[in-house]
């Protein structure tokens, strides 16, 4: 079954849009000087490289006019209208700031040409990127490639409708796995899907079933929040398609109170979804920025503290025999398991010993070595190449092992929220002293709130806690 895989789309659009805006201002200026376009040979004494220099303050601008405007947003939620407007709007914005800036630098002897022609190129290609991207991927999901696969909750007139607009427009990507619902039996028809059962067969479902969201068109708001405590107790998302008659606000006031959480209005094609839970990282753009930090500063720090690493990796041979990584299976974005890597700190157990209970204070099975490398938290170094590959992040909620993950999603209400975005090495939980043997309530409660109020500087004031606390915290044993 073939997955979205939104992280290399996010860093894809990102890096075609700012081709596109270099690729406008090198042919407006070949156009200019190069042509007989404008009826004869131009001249200008700056050069090609002086007409590029402002590339270095039209890039960013452009981006984050882009993002301003929603042209970040997932494609499979906006009309081409929408987005073709936008790109005029964000366009026009971007050339009346870079008329200001170059009056402001008192630049005026760059020329008019070269900017009527950078903007009318600027927006023809974007449009035709978009347009084209809008409909290479219309075409992978009609024919069944970049799918989210969904149940629909209530197979009444609402859900019929939603499942004959699916039908419709194909593009939108999404698969009906089924109907649940409790006025109709098995096998009945609704459109091209089918009844697969009621609604208290939902959770068996989710654990059998590759699910990314659940859509629910029940008008019975009991069973609305019992359905969404499902969702959450799974880390699966929940939609609500709301009666076109219902108050969304009340609706949404109401999500919020309960959980609480931060649920908003959303658009698929033009029915209007309530979104339990507002998660920033959805966003390609705020994804995309986030991600090539990470790539960025791990780079970085794997250049910078290879001489440390490798003598870790020396100490930890010579303290005890065994390996010198120490491999374990985590649960981590969507709910999908990974391997995390660490520097070896205890005595070296076979998969069959491995105990499942977290490292206490007194602990037997650390090495010497492993005392010392864990209470400064530098066996966590091999987490790099977990990020690189994409399976972590510098700073999110900490990743658990499927043993726990398993106890603590029946324990704990909203658990698995943090599976919506990437874990990290270091987190808002843990700076604040959640961490090592503390109070997983609490751990979550932090984890939630990064989960739904993420931002760089949040992410910059939790790297900079990091390096203060993660070398001297009393909870790191």
């Amino acid at each position: 079954m073939i997955r979205e895989n939104q992280r290399y789309f996010n860093l894809m659009l990102i890096i075609i849009d700012l081709t596109v805006i270099t690729l406008a201002l090198i042919l407006a200026w070949f156009i200019r000087f190069e042509t007989t376009f404008f009826g004869n040979y131009g001249y200008s004494g700056w050069g090609f490289i002086i007409y590029m220099m402002p590339l270095i303050v039209i890039l960013p601008i452009y981006l984050f006019l882009y993002y301003i405007f929603g042209l970040y947003h997932a494609q499979r939620t906006r009309s081409i209208k929408s987005e073709v407007l936008n790109l005029i709007k964000a366009n026009f914005v971007g050339l009346l700031l870079l008329l200001s800036l170059l009056f402001l630098f008192e630049l005026t002897d760059y020329s008019r040409y070269v900017l009527a022609t950078f903007i009318t190129l600027s927006l023809i290609l974007s449009i035709t990127e978009r347009l084209t991207i809008r409909e290479s991927l219309r075409f992978m999901r009609s024919k069944g490639y970049n799918i989210k696969h969904i149940i629909v909750i209530g197979a009444g007139p609402l859900g019929k409708k939603f499942a004959q607009r699916i039908k419709q427009n194909p593009y939108v990507g999404y698969n009906i796995i089924g109907f649940l619902d409790d006025n109709f039996e098995k096998k009945h028809k609704i459109v091209d899907s089918q009844v697969i059962g009621k609604i208290k067969d939902l959770e068996d479902l989710i654990l059998t079933n590759t699910i990314d969201d659940v859509f629910i068109t029940l008008s019975n708001q009991e069973n609305i929040l019992n359905i969404v405590d499902i969702c959450e107790k799974h880390g699966v998302k929940s939609k609500i398609i709301p009666e076109f008659a219902i108050n969304y606000d009340n609706l949404i006031n109401k999500i919020a109170f309960i959980y609480p959480s931060q649920p908003y209005l959303d658009m698929v094609d033009d029915i209007p979804i309530v979104d339990v839970r507002y998660v920033p990282l959805d966003n390609v753009f705020k994804k995309s920025t986030k991600r090539i930090f990470d790539v960025i500063l791990v780079t970085l720090a794997l250049i910078l503290l290879s001489p440390l690493m490798i003598f870790i990796a020396i100490m930890v041979k010579i303290s005890s025999p065994g390996p010198i990584i120490f491999k374990q299976e985590r649960v981590g974005y969507n709910r999908q398991n990974f391997i995390m890597y660490k520097f070896r700190s205890m005595k070296y157990q076979g998969d069959d010993e491995e105990e499942t209970h977290w490292t206490n204070k007194n602990d037997p099975r650390r090495t010497k070595f492993g005392s010392f490398i864990r209470k400064t938290s530098i066996d966590e170094f091999p987490q790099f190449f977990n990020i690189l590959k994409g399976d972590m992040s510098l700073i999110g909620p900490r990743p658990e092992r499927p043993i726990f993950v398993e106890k603590f999603r029946e324990e704990i209400p909203q658990y698995m929220i943090k599976h919506y975005i990437r874990p990290g090495m270091s987190g808002w939980a843990q700076v604040n002293g959640w961490r090592g043997n503390t109070s997983i309530k609490k751990r979550i409660e932090y984890d939630i709130y990064y989960v739904e109020n993420w931002t760089i500087t949040l992410d910059l004031k939790i790297f900079i806690l990091t390096i203060i606390k993660g070398l001297t915290h009393k909870n790191a044993y």
